[in-house]
């Protein structure tokens, strides 16, 4: 069975003598941030598990190739109210993310559920959801899943401004294309290592 995350951070760090103290000042983070890495209680983002492997004198494979198997099949969900969108868009993402297993909501709170009982590694959402909206949404959603990349779909660019206000990983406009997909594949805050072999 691989290791997880938590567990080769915590060898990796012990192997180079540091306490998580003083590993967290050389990232920096606070120390609880370090010790909820180790316990599998959060993942860090790519720039900073970047900064831990050179720090600890590792390969990041070493880092990430443990913590894969949640993402080698990933889960991911569009919040689209008009049902076009989800039925064109579903089948444009599994063409981009062919292991990935997508499911389409049109209403907010269906989503929210989902995400309760299943690890949704990325969220394609509608900024405009009839009496809610897509930056809501994110927030509640980021809620259940801090680690959740999230990327806002819009038939208006004007709306950019405040969805890089949330912790969402980028902005498409609309219509979904694989093209567009694939380019967004490559900003994710939490990347989807095996999720994206195939691009």
């Amino acid at each position: 069975m691989k290791r997880t995350f938590g567990e080769a951070l915590l060898m990796a760090r012990k192997q180079k003598g540091l306490s998580q103290q003083q590993l967290a000042d050389s990232i920096p983070v606070n120390r609880s941030s370090v010790a909820n890495w180790e316990a599998n209680r959060r993942l860090p983002d790519a720039s900073i598990i970047a900064r831990i492997a050179k720090i600890l004198d590792v390969e990041i494979s070493i880092l990430l190739d443990t913590s894969n198997e949640e993402i080698t099949n990933p889960v991911v969900i569009i919040v689209d109210d008009n049902k076009i969108v989800l039925t064109g868009g579903e089948p444009v993402i599994k063409k981009a993310i062919p292991n990935a297993l997508v499911v389409g909501f049109s209403k907010p709170s269906q989503a929210i559920e989902y995400a309760k009982e299943n690890h949704v590694s990325l969220a394609f959402l509608d900024i405009e959801l009839g009496l809610t909206n897509g930056i809501d949404l994110c927030n509640k959603l980021l809620e259940i899943n801090p680690h959740m990349n999230v990327i806002f779909l819009t038939a208006y660019p004007e709306y950019a401004i405040n969805a890089w206000n949330t912790n969402a990983s980028g902005f498409m406009v609309k219509p979904i294309t694989i093209k567009g997909v694939q380019s967004q594949l490559k900003k994710l805050r939490y990347p989807l290592i095996n999720g994206g072999s195939s691009l």
